[in-house]
């Protein structure tokens, strides 16, 4: 099985501020302390081949392609480390009141299970970080 985790937390406010607040990803860094810097190439809004470069604290700089787009609901993307292929997704439903939203990062490859075993504590920090700013984030927002 690939090393992964997940987190499902609900947001108090509609999916289509969820969405808005996930999707620009050069706002990132002013709310999750996961993220220093976001680049995107190019600009404008995320697509399918949209380029991130993503600096974080611990882990430098690391460039992410989107690679799927299910326009309101989820949008993933890609990067690789050390020989591993690393997924994140981001999934948002509706839910009465607000939405439903589920981060999750996996690891594929030869080396993913010692990639994971050196860094998957970080990663879990960082995704329940981002958990934690989107819902503040977008609950602000919503106000």
């Amino acid at each position: 099985m690939a090393p992964s985790f997940e987190t499902t937390f609900d947001v108090d406010a509609p999916p289509s501020q969820v969405w808005f607040v996930s999707t620009d990803v050069e706002s990132m860094p002013s709310w999750t302390t996961s993220m220093t810097e976001v680049v995107l190439d190019p600009k404008g809004p995320l697509a399918v081949g949209s380029v991130a470069r993503i600096t974080q604290p611990k882990l430098g700089t690391a460039t992410w392609t989107v690679t799927e787009i299910v326009p309101g609901e989820s949008w993933t993307w890609e990067s690789r480390s050390s020989g591993a292929r690393i997924i994140a997704t981001h999934a948002i439903s509706p839910r009465e009141g607000g939405s439903t939203v589920t981060l999750s990062v996996r690891m594929e490859g030869a080396t993913a299970p010692a990639v994971w075993f050196l860094g998957g504590k970080l990663v879990r920090r960082y995704v329940t970080a981002e958990a934690h700013g989107l819902t503040t984030e977008c609950e602000r927002r919503h106000r």
